[in-house]
C-alpha cells in the first residue's frame, strides 16, 4: 500500500479508545499528545467513544480496492492512517484485552491488511517499520500478564502500517475515573514520553 509520509510537520493520530469521556487513559493520552504539541507536533485526536464504527461484518468488498466498503465514521480515518508519521492508542483493559471501542476500529483495518497482504501481495510478515506507536493501557488488575494479550493485539495492528510498537505504557491497579490523578509521576511520564515520541519520528523522517 502507499504511504505519503508527509514532509511538513509531524503528525500524529491520537487515538482514545476508552468508553469514559475522561476515563484514566483518555487523561495520561492528553497528557503524551500535550508532550507531542510542545515539541511542534500535528496531532489529530480520535475519540472512538463519540463515533459511529461498526464492527468489521466481513464482507471482503475491500478486496476490490484495499477500502472497507462500510460507510461510516471510519472512513474518513483511513487516508490518515496511511499518511500519519504515528500513532498513539490509549485503551483500559477489559479481561486481557483492549476496550470493545478499540478492539472494534482495529478490526476494521483489516481492510489494510487485504491491502498489503491479498492485492499487494507483499510476503506475510514483511518488516519495513517507516513509523512507529506508543501504546498506553491502565487496568484495575494486577495480575502478572494482565497486558500480554493487549499487547499482542496492537503489534499487529500497528504491524500493518509498518509500524513498530516504539513504547508501551502500562499500569495496574487504576480503576475509579480520574484515579490517576492521584499519580502524577504517571503524568509526568506520559507527558515525557510524548516529547520524546515526537523527537523519534522526527529522527526517523531524516533517515
Amino acid at each position: 500500500m502507499t504511504r505519503k509520509i508527509p514532509e511538513r510537520e509531524i503528525q500524529i493520530l491520537a487515538i482514545y479508545g476508552s468508553p469514559r469521556r475522561e476515563g484514566n487513559t483518555s487523561l495520561l493520552l492528553d497528557r503524551a499528545v500535550q508532550g507531542a504539541l510542545e515539541e511542534g507536533a500535528e496531532v489529530e485526536r480520535v475519540v472512538l467513544r463519540d463515533m459511529d464504527i461498526s464492527p468489521c461484518m466481513e464482507y471482503y468488498g475491500c478486496k476490490r480496492n484495499g477500502r472497507c466498503i462500510i460507510l461510516d465514521d471510519f472512513s474518513p480515518l483511513h487516508d490518515r492512517l496511511l499518511t500519519c508519521n504515528g500513532i498513539m492508542l490509549a485503551s483500559p483493559i477489559f479481561f486481557y484485552a483492549v476496550s470493545a471501542h478499540t478492539k472494534i476500529f482495529m478490526d476494521r483495518c483489516q481492510s489494510f491488511w487485504v491491502q498489503k497482504y491479498c492485492i499487494e501481495k507483499a510476503p506475510l510478515q514483511s518488516r519495513n517499520p517507516l513509523r512507529k506507536g506508543l501504546f498506553i493501557a491502565a487496568a484495575a488488575g494486577q495480575g502478572k500478564r494482565l497486558f500480554d494479550g493487549a499487547l499482542l493485539s496492537v503489534r499487529y495492528f500497528l504491524d500493518v502500517f509498518d509500524m513498530d510498537l516504539w513504547k508501551s505504557f502500562l499500569y495496574p491497579g487504576i480503576e475509579d475515573r480520574g484515579e490517576i490523578l492521584n499519580h502524577p509521576e504517571f503524568l509526568e511520564e506520559a507527558l515525557t514520553a510524548g516529547r520524546e515520541f515526537c523527537r523519534v519520528l522526527k529522527q526517523v523522517r531524516q533517515k
